[in-house]
């Protein structure tokens, strides 16, 4: 109740009393915390094995790369936006790599791990 109170002081000293009446409600929502995350990442992980499931190729990350890109990635302002973005810019990119340079076939699945220069990925037979 007092965020809320605090929240509301803060709108109606940024905007005028005609615009806060014309909204229905004002949520409030918690921040992230890294637990949260875990869930997220692994939607996103579902996310991109639903676009390669007519190649039937998977990606899955272990635990040290899923936590290395929560340490990585991890803004309680901005939520999963950058998580997003992250595991596109490097998730998705190495797995992509993989594909195009015909590392990984029909049946299998590309793991990626953390390795010595960021991230590594190698592939493992059925899905």
């Amino acid at each position: 109740d007092d965020a809320e109170e605090l929240a509301m002081e803060e709108l109606k000293g940024h905007f005028r009393p005609e615009f806060l009446n014309r909204l229905d409600e004002i949520i409030m929502f918690k921040p992230l915390t890294k637990d949260n995350l875990g869930g997220i990442i692994n939607l996103l992980i579902e996310d991109i094995n639903k676009r390669l499931a007519d190649k039937d190729i998977k990606v899955e990350l272990t635990d040290a790369a899923v936590q290395s890109v929560i340490d990585s990635a991890y803004d309680p302002v901005y939520g999963a936006r950058p998580l997003k973005r992250y595991i596109q810019k490097y998730i998705e990119t190495l797995a992509g790599r993989m594909i195009l340079e015909d590392k990984v076939s029909e049946n299998q699945t590309i793991v990626i791990d953390t390795g010595i220069d960021g991230y590594s990925a190698s592939v493992r037979d059925g899905n």
